[in-house]
């Protein structure tokens, strides 16, 4: 704890924090990853919060709280209410920017996180990045147990046409992001 005070949180970032883990696993405590293995779903919030952390540096504790409940709206019965009660309307502003409306059309979900990339706000920039990493880290390593070669090839591809028209919001995990892109299946 004394190393996470010295990073520049307090308790009451601390106990944010910790708050938002608890409310992610709970709201995906049924849920699993893609992967053959069927990972716990909750793996993939705490993986954009370490990658923000230790990867980025980002010790923003709103940016990190977005982070671990960016999918609580799309994917879980979480309503944009509960996430403002619980953390704030900055926090639910963050989480809103990055959450696709799931009433359309996947190609239109696609082409909207493309088209509004550019326009959302910095600290939403900062999640989508870390979870595009997130997602091609596990798209090249442990993939969905039924995508075809061709399928994570499109995948890699989007991803980056979304991260291109966020550029110049974190050129560290930006690096980060280019790195990952280097593990496109062939």
């Amino acid at each position: 704890m004394k190393k996470a005070l010295d990073a520049g949180f307090g308790h009451a970032e601390l106990a944010l924090l910790l708050r938002a883990l608890a409310f992610s696993a709970a709201r995906h405590r049924d849920q699993r990853r893609k992967d053959a293995g069927a990972s716990p779903y909750i793996n993939h919030p705490i993986a954009l919060a370490d990658v923000l952390v230790n990867e980025g540096q980002v010790h923003e504790v709103n940016v990190l709280v977005a982070a671990l409940l960016h999918d609580t709206l799309e994917d879980t019965e979480t309503s944009p209410a509960e996430i403002e009660a619980a953390f704030g309307a900055a926090i639910l502003e963050v989480v809103l920017e990055v959450t696709d409306d799931k009433n359309l059309e996947k190609a239109e979900r696609k082409r909207l996180q493309i088209a509004h990339a550019a326009h959302i706000s910095r600290e939403a920039k900062l999640v989508k990045l870390a979870d595009k990493i997130c997602n091609l880290r596990d798209v090249a390593e442990t993939p969905p147990a039924h995508w075809s070669i061709e399928r994570k090839r499109e995948y890699f591809d989007w991803a980056k046409q979304v991260i291109d028209a966020l550029r110049g919001v974190h050129p560290v995990l930006e690096a980060v992001f280019d790195r990952a892109c280097e593990k496109r299946p062939l």
